[in-house]
């Protein structure tokens, strides 16, 4: 049970760790009409959320492993 924890708490922190870096990095607010493109200035706090979580979810991963 502890192995299966542990393995599943680095997967999710790696993802979250993707995923906000992902949505930090290429915003996917955007309006295009014609020949004009406007990109929305998005909120950036949820990506900075889901890299902190995922960096809370692998510390917590490795932690099983110095148990």
């Amino acid at each position: 049970m502890k192995n299966t924890l542990k393995i599943v708490l680095l997967l999710v922190g790696a993802v979250l760790i993707g995923y906000g870096i992902y949505t930090l990095l290429f915003p996917h607010i955007s309006l295009e009409n014609g020949t004009e493109k406007v990109i929305a200035e998005s909120d950036s706090t949820q990506s900075f959320a889901m890299i902190c979580l995922g960096i809370l979810s692998l510390v917590c991963g490795i932690a099983f492993r110095k148990r």
